[in-house]
């Protein structure tokens, strides 16, 4: 079946398109929420809601303003980013055990191979290393862009500006 089909039908509330695209999509979504959660169980839980969410809102996406996999994918960031944010993920991860932030600290590639489902970290790497630096820190790791402004001690204008063109630059790459 067709892209364009299949997600038409899925906008359409048919469980058969929901379970093709779960299958299709899944395992990437849920290496993007894991980079961002730390957790495998959460991630997987944070996944599911994703495609739940996406179900009920499927009628708000349009072709028109980008790709079903990108849509998808900012939910499941966006996700991911609320749940680290809640209370009961600051409170499981109250005493965690320090491996968890020498991982994250030491990690010079947080594109490991779930997140790579789709090979985007091929055309990550192409990309200067301003613009690593700055997806790495919004979409990998979850930052706000006042968090990645801080951490590259950059304005956040700066910050916005350099995602933008980073986006701009990845999207010319997977188009070629």
């Amino acid at each position: 079946m067709e892209l364009e089909t299949l997600i038409e039908n899925f906008k359409q509330k048919d469980e058969k398109a929901f379970e093709t695209l779960y299958n299709m999509y899944s395992e990437s979504m849920q290496g993007v929420i894991y980079n961002i959660v730390r957790d495998k169980d959460i991630a997987e839980e944070v996944m599911q809601d994703v495609f739940i969410k996406a179900w009920h809102n499927a009628s708000s996406y349009s072709s028109e303003k980008g790709r079903f996999f990108t849509w998808i994918l900012n939910i499941a960031r966006n996700a991911a980013i609320d749940k680290t944010r809640s209370k009961a993920f600051k409170k499981t991860k109250q005493n965690l055990d320090a491996d968890f932030f020498v991982d994250i600290l030491e990690s010079s590639d947080s594109l490991d191979s779930s997140t790579d489902a789709i090979g985007i970290k091929t055309f990550v790497k192409k990309l200067k290393e301003k613009c690593k630096a700055v997806i790495e820190l919004l979409y990998f790791k979850g930052f706000t862009q006042v968090e990645a402004s801080e951490a590259l001690d950059m304005p956040v204008g700066t910050i916005k500006t350099r995602n933008r063109n980073c986006i701009k630059e990845l999207r010319n790459m997977v188009l070629e």
